[in-house]
């Protein structure tokens, strides 16, 4: 089993040494890829010196010359896998809003109970939010409800981040045609493989608001994902996420 959990980082070093220790304390060898978009911060250099000090083989980085985008990070860091063998691939954030643990259970879903992609869910039964204000639950809550009357499709949680793909999914959707970047690449990104016929289910999961760093929601990405359902609808009507011959 190879299993690689995609970590993009912008200015992380509150968070990223630890994220990085928490997954490699679980009991499954998962190996994690540092996408770090030039942080001023100094994020990179402490994931270089992780990397030849503790974990050699298994922490992985690939630096970008600026902050170019969650969902390009997210592509970079697919194509670095695919080319490598991997099987699993994981999105999950570097601030602890999501459980490391839970990625237990996502690879579950997939490798054992026959997902090809698994959602960790704040918004399924079970699933809840904790430390977050009342306007955000709403705001969030209502772009998820939006969203799943535009698309329907049968997930609760549209924008979530934390998510186990199989490879056969990457490899069979056309990730050159994903062309958001915010919380709409991960609406988009769930569609495609929805289209797609691949089966999407949900874990759920308890999401804690960061308790370090800075969040880096903006009104720009919410405003994204609001207008971009509509174009995502349509290009999935048309097979705009398959591969063409």
């Amino acid at each position: 089993m190879s299993a690689l959990v995609i970590i993009p980082t912008y200015n992380e070093r509150e968070n990223a040494e630890s994220i990085i220790r928490a997954v490699f304390a679980l009991e499954e060898p998962f190996h994690v890829l540092i996408v770090d978009d030039g942080s001023p911060d100094g994020t990179a250099q402490i994931v270089r010196d992780l990397q030849k000090n503790e974990f050699p083989g298994r922490l992985h980085l690939l630096e970008r010359s600026g902050k170019l985008g969650l969902g390009t990070a997210y592509i970079a860091g697919f194509r670095w896998g695919l080319e490598r063998g991997y099987e699993y691939f994981f999105e999950m954030d570097a601030d602890f809003s999501h459980n490391p643990a839970d990625l237990l259970r996502l690879l579950a879903k997939c490798r054992d109970e026959g997902a090809d992609v698994a959602v960790g869910s704040r918004y399924c039964s079970d699933g809840r939010v904790e430390n977050w204000p009342l306007d955000r639950i709403v705001l969030s809550y209502g772009a998820s409800l939006y969203t799943r009357c535009i698309l329907w499709m049968p997930v609760a949680d549209p924008t979530a981040g934390f998510i186990c793909y199989r490879r056969k999914v990457l490899e069979t959707m056309d990730l050159g045609n994903i062309r958001f970047v915010g919380y709409a690449f991960q609406i988009e990104m769930k569609y495609g493989a929805y289209s797609l016929g691949f089966q999407v289910k949900e874990v759920p999961i308890t999401f804690k608001d960061r308790e370090k760093g800075q969040s880096k929601m903006s009104l720009h990405i919410i405003r994204e994902a609001m207008l971009g359902v509509i174009q995502i609808k349509w290009r999935g009507l048309v097979g705009g996420y398959s591969k063409k011959a």
